[in-house]
């Protein structure tokens, strides 16, 4: 089974080198400049799991991509969709499943579109990963998960295959029979964190010591649970549990990358994280001010930016 990983920045190069690692049937779609990077210096993952330093991983450009592959393994930021469809477009072939890694629910309708729907499955992964000043891939933490899945909630052979595929990578994938409501915890628990520290500019527990600064926290959750619920998707009481301590941790340093890129002048994910819950809130009738203003910020920042 062919496995095309769609960038071999931090996640892909660290999903994609792992599982080139273990010795399966990878290909990374990738601009000039990280081809260069690729073929120079290869690609250097460098974990708490075990460093690894992979020689001219196969790599191809999308002009020179003219072959058909199983699995496109799609992780790039949702404002570089339309570029990266473009870019792995001809790699589609009649039997190609595509695993998006995006962020919230607004990549799965374009996919769809250009695709249809069953090319098309749900995924989402949990990684703390950066390139550093050299290139490298960087693990912050030893945590690292995969969930994939039929987004019906089937099981059906080609999950089983591509699971096959993703296990020898060793990095807690799971084949799921209940992906849309995992994308949906996630996209909970994400926007409650994007849209809190990045309007405090703060970490959680720089927010918590603040006053009011708890009900703020657990208010911005509230919001976004309620769209949650709306869609059909109410979040599990172990999630809520989980996600509830991570927020009202003292001292915690946790802040959402959305946070991490405002701080670095880059651009960020407002419209795909927030305001996309935003749209979903008023077509529900849902009150939402706590994310209003997150997002007003975050646009604000966008037009200051540029």
């Amino acid at each position: 089974m062919r496995v095309l990983v769609v960038g071999a920045g931090a996640i892909g190069g660290y999903f994609g080198g792992r599982m080139l690692q273990a010795g399966r049937d990878i290909t990374f779609l990738v601009r000039p400049r990280r081809a260069a990077e690729l073929a120079s210096a290869g690609l250097v993952i460098k974990s708490p799991n075990g460093d690894v330093t992979l020689k001219n991983p196969p790599a191809v450009q999308a002009d020179a991509l003219n072959e058909k592959f199983d699995v496109v393994l799609l992780s790039c930021k949702a404002f570089d969709l339309d570029d990266a469809i473009r870019s792995f477009a001809p790699a589609v072939g009649p039997n190609t499943s595509i695993i998006p890694l995006l962020n919230g629910m607004l990549h799965l309708k374009v996919l769809d579109d250009k695709f249809g729907r069953d090319r098309v499955l749900g995924g989402l992964c949990a990684i703390a990963v950066t390139l550093n000043e050299a290139r490298e891939v960087v693990q912050l933490q030893p945590m690292n998960s995969l969930n994939f899945g039929e987004r019906d909630g089937k099981m059906t052979d080609r999950v089983r295959a591509i699971a096959d595929i993703f296990a020898a990578g060793k990095f807690g994938s799971v084949a799921s029979e209940n992906i849309m409501q995992e994308m949906w915890e996630k996209w909970v628990f994400l926007a409650s964190l994007a849209a809190s520290t990045s309007l405090m500019r703060a970490p959680v527990g720089s927010i918590l010591a603040a006053p009011g600064g708890r009900d703020f926290l657990l208010g911005i959750l509230d919001e976004c649970s309620a769209i949650a619920k709306a869609a059909g998707h109410a979040s599990r009481a172990p999630f809520l549990e989980r996600t509830h301590g991570m927020l009202t941790t003292e001292g915690s340093p946790l802040t959402a990358s959305m946070f991490r890129d405002i701080k670095a002048g880059a651009r960020v994910e407002a419209d795909h994280v927030i305001g996309d819950l935003i749209a979903r809130a008023d077509a529900a009738k849902i009150p939402v001010p706590k994310l209003r203003t997150a997002y007003t910020h975050l646009k604000a920042y966008e037009k200051q930016r540029g």
